[in-house]
């Protein structure tokens, strides 16, 4: 990647509405669905094996950073249901940070202990934390999804009172 694009890839259930979401926040310059984290080469919608639903974000470091990233993904979708976001349950649907390097799983532990630290999540944050590896993009319907069909199926919403304050103390 080039000094003014980053990328992250994300996996918090259905990729459809996390595409909508995180496509709309400042910096986000490009994002595309598919699958990572699993097994499975070429994964497909029909087999992904142990792959998740996953989104890759390119974004300017210039207009927002990983971490605002991390904290948007945080607000939208529940790190605290293993392998479920609302309707959607299996390890298709699960948390997951794929980093792509040290500097980034840093900023992804912090941002976890945060979350965990804040008290405002119904729970224990499960999201898993994992290398990025390959990531296989899905079929062209899965794109853009809720763009062409605004009123289709997604359990993606931003959370008002899941705004991450900053802990005071490591």
């Amino acid at each position: 990647m080039s000094a003014q694009v980053e990328k992250a890839v994300l996996a918090g259930g259905c990729f459809w509405g996390m595409q909508d979401l995180v496509r709309k926040q400042p910096g986000v310059t490009a994002t595309r669905v598919g699958y990572s984290g699993g097994d499975v080469p070429n994964a497909t919608y029909r087999n992904h094996g142990d792959h998740a639903e996953a989104i890759e974000i390119l974004f300017d470091p210039s207009v927002t950073t990983y971490r605002d990233i991390l904290e948007f993904f945080f607000q939208i979708h529940d790190p605290t249901t293993r392998d479920r976001q609302g309707n959607d349950i299996g390890r298709s649907y699960r948390s997951a940070i794929y980093y792509a390097d040290e500097q980034q799983r840093a900023t992804a532990v912090e941002t976890i202990a945060d979350v965990q630290a804040s008290g405002l999540w119904p729970g224990d944050v499960v999201t898993e934390l994992e290398p990025l590896g390959d990531f296989w993009q899905a079929e062209p319907e899965h794109q853009d999804y809720l763009e062409r069909y605004p009123h289709g199926y997604t359990c993606h919403f931003p959370r008002p009172g899941w705004k991450l304050p900053r802990r005071t103390s490591a």
